[in-house]
């Protein structure tokens, strides 16, 4: 009777994985026609559109009332439109590498893995891949949860003319990563320095002898490991994947809920989504009262900022301040703001506007 309920309730999945098959390629189809269609009207088509993404996701989570977690849940949808979205175009994607960064992880969880990678070896040529065309989107660190903003995507933001086309947040774990086969004493730990500032008290504890050797990734902290005797590495789950390591230690960090904040740099300007952030830079006058006069318009049209950096303009004494405001520069709110800041003797550049992060 036990043998005979399994093979009903099996029967019954077996039909509905059919079904679910035949479903996704219906919407894939229709991927395809929609492909079809923009190439037809439109002369520069944009294939990614992260604003109608960020729609169906937080429709999906809005209405869901399975047994599933809604994350998920849209988790599933996400790498469908993943799928279908390569159908339509394979993206071409530049990140500071090498593979097996936290870069890396963040555009394979960004925008799948149906995509050519570049793996870049600095910022700046993640934003002249993107800038040139040799690349469609760039992936680059903008702040950390406990290390704050990434100053050199700042400065390159200044001078750049691309667009924040949208938002990732990772979260960071770190692992002491070493050789399958190695079993001698851990003499030499390879990281990037922000790895090791971030699991400091854990080394302080652990392995208070073993030298600390700051490397330019901690991808390439992974291959050092591999390729050497006695030594260890901090890095993630996909150093460890790829180049074979083996993890002693996992989450060693300091700070459990340590967050990365990435952004999606690219040419073209996003539509609202409905829930969207405006990242904007300013300069103004070394006056007392400046920064409180840039902030009131937002105060006034309830506008909330959700983060603020500055920079120096490279003028004596002189600031840009990089602010993230929650709205869309096309929405009502925001747009009276920025036509109050205008009055004022300020130079206003709108970075982008973007869906917030769904997941």
């Amino acid at each position: 009777m036990h043998e005979n309920e399994l093979a009903l309730i099996r029967d019954k999945i077996d039909v509905l994985d059919k079904n679910i098959c035949d479903l996704i390629d219906e919407r894939a189809q229709l991927a395809i026609e929609v492909s079809k269609i923009k190439a037809q009207h439109v002369d520069h088509v944009d294939y990614y559109r992260p604003e109608r993404e960020a729609l169906i996701l937080r429709r999906i989570m809005d209405t869901y009332q399975g047994v599933l977690n809604k994350e998920d849940i849209a988790h599933i949808f996400q790498e469908i439109m993943r799928v279908c979205l390569a159908l339509q175009q394979q993206q071409k994607i530049a990140f500071l590498g090498p593979i097996g960064t936290f870069s890396h992880l963040c555009v394979l969880k960004h925008f799948g893995k149906n995509i050519e990678i570049k793996p870049c070896q600095t910022l700046e040529e993640v934003f002249a891949s993107v800038e040139q065309g040799d690349a469609y989107y760039g992936v680059v660190p903008f702040e950390n949860s406990s290390s704050g903003v990434v100053t050199p995507t700042l400065d390159l933001l200044i001078n750049s003319n691309l667009q924040i086309c949208g938002e990732h947040l990772l979260p960071v774990h770190q692992h002491l990563l070493r050789h399958r086969d190695d079993e001698a004493p851990i003499t030499r730990i390879y990281s990037h320095p922000h790895s090791f500032e971030q699991c400091k008290a854990w080394l302080n504890k652990h392995l208070p002898h073993a030298d600390r050797i700051a490397v330019k990734s901690n991808a390439e902290a992974a291959q050092l490991a591999q390729a050497e005797q006695g030594v260890a590495a901090i890095a993630g789950d996909l150093a460890a994947e790829l180049y074979h390591l083996n993890k002693v230690h996992e989450n060693i960090e300091g700070q459990t809920q340590n967050t990365t904040r990435f952004i999606v740099i690219g040419k073209q300007k996003i539509r609202p989504s409905g829930k969207d952030k405006t990242t904007l830079m300013f300069a103004t006058p070394h006056t007392p009262g400046a920064l409180i006069k840039l902030m009131l318009p937002f105060h006034l049209h309830h506008i909330n900022l959700t983060s603020i950096a500055s920079r120096p303009s490279g003028q004596k004494w002189s600031y840009l301040f990089f602010i993230d405001i929650e709205g869309h520069q096309e929405d009502e709110a925001v747009k009276l703001a920025l036509a109050e800041l205008q009055k004022n003797p300020v130079l206003v550049n709108i970075l982008g506007s973007y869906p917030a992060a769904v997941l």
